[in-house]
């Protein structure tokens, strides 16, 4: 067997090999094999799906669900180029397509693809037109190599100021059409597809990338290697990226651009290594400050905001309070506003930040209680004041109000501007429809009630014509129209009545502003993406675990570090009552340090937890109970429900309860 050219022609098992590199996505793995398995209908096609080391039951479910999948478990999490790699061996199609979990291929993705390769034998790599969850165009589906001025304008910021440039924006080639063929330097991560032979030629991925740039290397010796990469917009994916979440983190940029670094010192050479380097390393430190700096404004804007006001709020009432009550506008000293108004200001926005009222930020109930707690606070810890430091009373009850009235009037403020509507903490429940026959959307609305969704529902679309216009809001092609007249937040489509082509033809005509989600055949979950910048979304009946949420982690850490302070300031009426007094001070150092928790998991010897990763207890569940256990079951499901419906109230019990093993090295 000869190709075109009367060169011999390889003879392959099948025609493609799909790889898939999983951690801890277990329900867009589900979703990204189903499309898959859609789209390899009349191919000869096999699926690897290599698990670095994931504890969310993705292994269970690709077994279960999927059993035509050839799985390959890794009890580490070997990164991204050597788990494909392991697969990338074991392959034997003739074309090898990389593909991340957070995707979804249309249904005729693969045929289109592979028939465009066979038709351009010169290509080595191919890379398709990418959607985020809203429907918008992903720039990074077509990238020009890294060089050291293209990297510049990346970093500095020339290719978003013009983003159109040939000169400024070569990095996300954007003036290149979107729906045009076109021969590009860089094939995305999410989506390589790639002949077998040329990776034979010119070899895999390289594992000294862990994450990050991989791509980009393999690209580059694909056209050093005389081969073309072409990106080709004829089909497209949804890509969710819900790891863009992790590009506001220091880790991210550090990682990133190390593997540029990597990049340079591999391929080029002399003073272009060199410039390329340092730049390179400049530019970790400036968009390491920059990312520094955007999350500290993020975080930070609304607590100054709050103490602004709050302090020119007090500035005032010393004044009003002074000349009303007192008749002396100078009865008050000016330690007031440097000692006084300074302490309440910070007891008042940190009883709110414990409370939870910055997480989230329309929360009246989480803002009135945190500024409750801390007037009690402020009430309690003036009685320890010096006299001269003890103004008046009722300043503490004026600013209390004062402080109430201006925080909830700039929340009210912000969500106007934001939102154009004065419902702040009472966010309208957002209008849904499905699409999909009657029987799936009845599936899908008993879904969202066990998930506890509490969302409005309009209707159903009909998939398909004919349908009973008694019994549906109209058919899918008029989809857009339905959107308008219900005032519609969120579509969710039925995957089991609907083509995934279909479902990215009205994303992209219906445009960003609209919320999408997708629920996979017989799936348990609803899945979704408002933002390439934002984390997937699920509706999900799985177990919600409150320990997994950042108040309570966050308050757990509060409470270890401030009872490990009051043990070590106390520790010579502990010294008593507590077995193992050594151990006892280690314990209180290492859950200072964050070293350990007073109050983790009770280990299940030889079997794997499957719960939130949190630090290793001194003291666990079982030590709540009157009589310990050492039934298995019982303690696995002590566990779950710890983790579940976990409260700080729960540890702060458990601490009274098991006082006395609070010196404990080890459970017995």
């Amino acid at each position: 067997m000869a190709d075109q050219k009367g060169r011999p022609k390889e003879v392959y098992a099948k025609k493609l090999s799909v790889v898939i590199v999983n951690y801890n996505v277990k329900y867009f793995l589900e979703q990204a094999l189903l499309s898959v398995r859609r789209a390899m209908i009349g191919l000869e096609a096999e699926v690897f799906v290599v698990d670095n080391n994931s504890v969310d039951e993705s292994v269970q479910m690709v077994r279960e669900k999927f059993p035509e999948v050839r799985l390959i478990v890794n009890k580490q999490n070997v990164g991204f180029s050597r788990a494909n790699n392991q697969a990338i061996e074991l392959a034997s199609g003739e074309y090898v397509l990389l593909l991340n979990p957070d995707t979804v291929v249309e249904e005729d993705t693969f045929v289109k693809c592979l028939d465009f390769m066979d038709a351009h034998p010169e290509a080595g790599g191919l890379g398709v037109k990418m959607i985020d969850g809203s429907g918008k165009f992903l720039p990074e589906s077509k990238r020009g190599f890294p060089t050291p001025f293209v990297a510049f304008c990346k970093t500095f910021g020339l290719s978003r100021l013009f983003p159109t440039s040939k000169l400024f924006n070569q990095y996300h080639l954007g003036y290149l059409a979107e729906d045009e063929v076109n021969e590009v330097d860089v094939l995305a991560g999410a989506f390589m597809l790639m002949r077998k032979k040329t990776l034979d030629e010119v070899g895999l991925l390289d594992e000294t990338f862990f994450m990050y740039g991989e791509d980009i290397d393999l690209s580059y010796r694909i056209q050093k290697g005389g081969y073309k990469n072409y990106y080709f917009p004829a089909t497209k994916i949804i890509h969710y990226k819900g790891e863009s979440t992790k590009r506001g983190s220091l880790n991210y940029v550090k990682t990133f651009y190390n593997a540029m670094i990597i990049f340079a010192k591999k391929h080029f050479e002399g003073k272009q290594a060199w410039l390329f380097v340092v730049m390179l390393q400049l530019a970790i430190y400036l968009r390491a400050g920059m990312t520094l700096f955007s999350n500290m404004l993020k975080k930070a804007y609304l607590p100054l905001l709050d103490a602004v006001l709050i302090f020119v709020g007090l500035f005032f009432l010393k004044d009003f309070w002074a000349r009303y009550h007192f008749d002396d506008p100078n009865y008050y000293d000016d330690s007031f506003l440097y000692f006084n108004a300074p302490l309440y200001i910070a007891i008042w926005l940190g009883a709110v930040y414990f409370n939870g009222g910055y997480d989230e930020k329309s929360n009246i109930r989480r803002l009135g209680r945190g500024l409750l707690v801390g007037t009690l606070v402020i009430a309690a810890v003036y009685g320890f004041l010096d006299l001269e430091y003890r103004p008046s009373r009722a300043l503490i009850l004026l600013g209390a109000v004062w402080a109430v009235l201006s925080t909830f009037s700039l929340r009210t403020l912000l969500h106007l501007f934001r939102f154009g509507n004065l419902n702040v903490g009472h966010d309208r429940p957002k209008n849904y429809l499905i699409v999909g026959t009657t029987e799936e959307s009845n599936r899908v609305r008993s879904l969202l009630v066990q998930a506890e969704v509490v969302n409005s529902f309009m209707g159903t679309v009909a998939p398909a014509e004919p349908f009973d216009a008694e019994e549906y809001l109209g058919g899918l092609y008029q989809l857009d129209e339905i959107v308008q007249i219900y005032k519609i937040d969120e579509i969710i489509f039925c995957s089991k009545d609907i083509r995934t082509q279909a479902i990215m033809h009205w994303m992209t005509t219906i445009g960003p502003h609209m919320e999408y989600k997708i629920v996979p055949e017989e799936s348990l979950s609803v899945i979704g993406s408002s933002s390439k910048n934002a984390a997937g979304e699920l509706y999900t009946i799985d177990i919600q675990f409150n320990i997994s949420y950042y108040l309570h982690r966050r308050n757990k850490r509060l409470l270890d570090v401030l009872s490990a302070i009051f043990l070590l300031a106390t520790l010579p009426i502990h010294l008593i009552g507590i077995k193992s007094p050594w151990a006892f001070v280690q314990n209180s150092i290492q859950v200072l340090l964050g070293q350990k928790s007073w109050v983790g998991y009770h280990p299940v010897p030889g079997q794997a937890l499957n719960l939130p990763n949190i630090k290793s207890g001194v003291l666990s569940p079982i030590d709540g109970l009157q009589k310990p256990t050492d039934h298995q079951p019982t303690i696995q499901r002590l566990n779950m429900l710890y983790a579940k419906n976990y409260q700080v109230s729960h540890d702060m019990e458990l601490l009274w309860k098991g006082y006395r093993q609070l010196g404990r090295a080890r459970f017995s």
